[in-house]
């Protein structure tokens, strides 16, 4: 997938954001901790490790939605230190259940704050991309679901969220 498009869309949200809230600190940590939080309620969503519950996963929507809440971020994070250069979704194939693959982001997240460099950030992204395997998203879901994501941020931004 192309992340020009997003990159775009990341950046002038997050300049309105910015804007209207009067932000002057560096929010750099607080995105990357609000990234482990998306992440964590992705994890809740899906359920995968949960073994002593019978109980099913949220539906695909409500995954689909929690998913790219965490896309706003690494986009938003990447432009904090400007590696919005990257163009294309670094995909790898990577093994493990996904409960393995949420432990496995996690790690990456927490290695990409600590020292963010291009190549952590795009293991960030690879991860990420995993994970959407995993739950069946293809890029067209991403997308779409990012959009109008996208679209009600700016909706809550303007009603006082």
């Amino acid at each position: 997938m192309n992340l020009h498009k997003l990159f775009t869309m990341q950046r002038a949200l997050d300049q309105y954001i910015q804007s209207n809230k009067q932000v002057k600190e560096d929010v750099f940590i607080k995105k990357g901790l609000a990234l482990i939080v998306e992440l964590a309620e992705l994890a809740n969503e899906t359920r995968c490790f949960k073994f002593w519950s019978e109980k099913g996963p949220s539906e695909r929507s409500v995954i689909l939605e929690e998913y790219v809440d965490s896309i706003h971020f690494i986009l938003s994070l990447g432009i904090e230190k400007e590696l919005e250069d990257l163009e294309e979704w670094p995909l790898e194939d990577i093994e493990g259940d996904l409960t393995a693959l949420f432990i496995g982001t996690n790690k990456s997240i927490l290695i990409f704050l600590e020292e963010p460099t291009k190549i952590h950030y795009e293991k960030v992204w690879m991860m990420y991309g995993a994970i959407a395997g995993k739950l069946g998203f293809s890029s067209a879901d991403v997308l779409q679901a990012y959009i109008a994501k996208n679209e009600m941020n700016y909706e809550r931004q303007k009603n006082g969220y």
